[in-house]
């Protein structure tokens, strides 16, 4: 006959009360959502084109350059600085 005050009877019940516990005890519904969510639409940043300058001078000491770049203000403005600095 089993007695209430039997340290193995509380055992054998705290184990098979964790285990139906831990198993999820036939709880269905328990689904969570990853915490983690993909982004489908990332941007990717293209690095601006520094303007380059290829300067050149003649023989007669007058200079000349191309200038090249992806913006087409920056090289405006590049050669706006070119032509006052030369004197043009």
């Amino acid at each position: 006959m089993l007695r209430f005050s039997n340290p193995l009877f509380f055992s054998l019940t705290f184990i098979v009360f964790t285990l139906i516990n831990c198993s999820g005890g036939g709880s269905q519904g328990n689904k969570s959502e990853p915490v983690f969510k993909e982004i489908t639409e990332l941007q990717a940043i293209k690095p601006e084109q520094p303007v380059k300058i290829k300067l050149k001078r003649n023989a007669s000491g007058s200079y000349s350059w191309e200038v090249k770049g992806g913006n087409t203000e920056k090289i405006i403005a590049a050669d706006r600085k070119l032509r006052e600095a030369i004197g043009e």
